[in-house]
């Protein structure tokens, strides 16, 4: 025995999907604000200068070069995790 086709369209259990929101342009939030990265400079900068004490004088066992300048540089690392995971103040 042959099956019937359906005259009408056939309908499906399945609905289209709306179109998909834009979001709004004017409620874009950035992850870091002007005072992150403002540290992240002076994170930066603070690396640099032990760096720069670092390669200093002659004189291999100086105590800016063995003492001081790797607790500027340290200091320098500190301070950009500091910027990084500073969450920025909300208004």
């Amino acid at each position: 025995m042959a099956q019937k086709q359906p005259s009408g369209p056939v309908k499906t259990a399945a609905t289209a999907k709306p179109a998909a929101k834009v979001p709004d342009s004017s409620s874009i939030h950035f992850i870091f604000d002007k005072g992150n990265y403002r540290l992240l400079i002076i994170a930066i900068a603070v690396v640099a200068f032990g760096f720069i004490l670092m390669s200093g004088t002659t004189d291999i066992y100086s105590t800016t070069k063995i003492v001081i300048a790797p607790l500027v540089v340290l200091g320098g690392f500190a301070i950009g995790f500091f910027a990084i995971f500073k969450k920025p103040t909300t208004n």
